[in-house]
C-alpha cells in the first residue's frame, strides 16, 4: 500500500465496508451527497451496539482464545499515509499480539464486507502501533459467535484493490452497479433517490 498521501482522497474504514455491500452507498455519501433518511434498521443497529459494548467488558479474553491483555474500546485511527480513518470497536492488546475487533448485530454470518472492514483496521492498527497484525476477530450477537479474520497477503491485496476502485468511482463521479441482490435496497436510507426497487 506504497501510496502518496497528498494523491489520496481521504477515506473512511466504514466506507470500505458500504462500497463492498452497496457501492452505490459510497457514491450517494462523496458524490451526491443527499439528505439520507435514518431507518429503523439503522437506530435498531446503534443500540444494539451499545449494548455490545456495554456486554464486552464482563467478557472474558478466554473467548477470543486468548488469557491475558488489555482491551481498548473506541480506538481513533488514523493514516495519513493511507489515507484512511475509523473508529475501532475494540483493540486487544495481548502478549500474543494485537487484535482488532468488530461488533456485529446480526442473525448471519458476517459477511465479506465486514471482513474487508476489520483488514482496514487492521493495516490501520499496524500503522499506528508499528506491530503486525496477523488476525482480528467478528464479535456476532446474539448467539455470541467469534470468527477469526487471519489478515493474509490476498486479504491486504484486495483491500487496497477496493480502496482505488472506491477513490476512482468518487473521482470520475461514476454511479456504480447496484447490487444484485434488491433485498439490501429494501430499507436502504437512499432508495428513494437511487432509482433501484
Amino acid at each position: 500500500m506504497q501510496e502518496e498521501s497528498r494523491e489520496l482522497l481521504p477515506l473512511r474504514v466504514s466506507d470500505i465496508k458500504q462500497f463492498m455491500y452497496c457501492p452505490r452507498v459510497v457514491y450517494f455519501n462523496y458524490v451526491l451527497p443527499v439528505e439520507k433518511k435514518v431507518t429503523r434498521k439503522m437506530e435498531h443497529g446503534k443500540e444494539k451496539h451499545l449494548e455490545l459494548d456495554r456486554l464486552e467488558k464482563r467478557r472474558k479474553l478466554v473467548e477470543y482464545g486468548l488469557e491475558e491483555g488489555e482491551r481498548r474500546f473506541h480506538v481513533r485511527l488514523q493514516s495519513d499515509r493511507l489515507g484512511l480513518t475509523g473508529v475501532l470497536d475494540l483493540l486487544l492488546v495481548t502478549p500474543k499480539g494485537y487484535f482488532p475487533v468488530e461488533f456485529k448485530y446480526s442473525t448471519r454470518e458476517p459477511g465479506l464486507n465486514h471482513k474487508y472492514q476489520l483488514a482496514a483496521y487492521a493495516v490501520l492498527v499496524e500503522e499506528q502501533y508499528q506491530v503486525q497484525v496477523r488476525a482480528g476477530f467478528i464479535y456476532a450477537s446474539p448467539g455470541k459467535r467469534i470468527q477469526v479474520v487471519e489478515m493474509t497477503p490476498n486479504t491486504r491485496l484486495h483491500l487496497k484493490r477496493l480502496m482505488g476502485a472506491i477513490r476512482r468511482m468518487i473521482c470520475e463521479e461514476r454511479m456504480p452497479m447496484a447490487p444484485r441482490s434488491r433485498a439490501r435496497c429494501w430499507d436502504c436510507e437512499y432508495r428513494r433517490f437511487c432509482g433501484e426497487r
